[in-house]
């Protein structure tokens, strides 16, 4: 309840960006494949930076 207003980090809000992309890429590996790809591309760009955001912060 406390957590109603609270804003996002930009960690939480990179990593609920790549868990949509990531459930996308998975709908859109069996239906269209150069759209499957393209969202997977994308995932893996949210994925570095999230990984260059880790290492500032460590």
């Amino acid at each position: 309840m406390f957590g109603l207003f609270k804003k996002k980090s930009k960690k939480e809000k990179l990593e609920a960006k790549f868990k949509k992309l990531m459930q996308e890429w998975h709908t859109l590996s069996s239906i269209n494949r150069s759209a499957s790809d393209k969202k997977y591309a994308e995932a893996q760009e949210i994925a570095k930076q999230l990984t260059t955001l880790k290492n500032e912060i460590a």
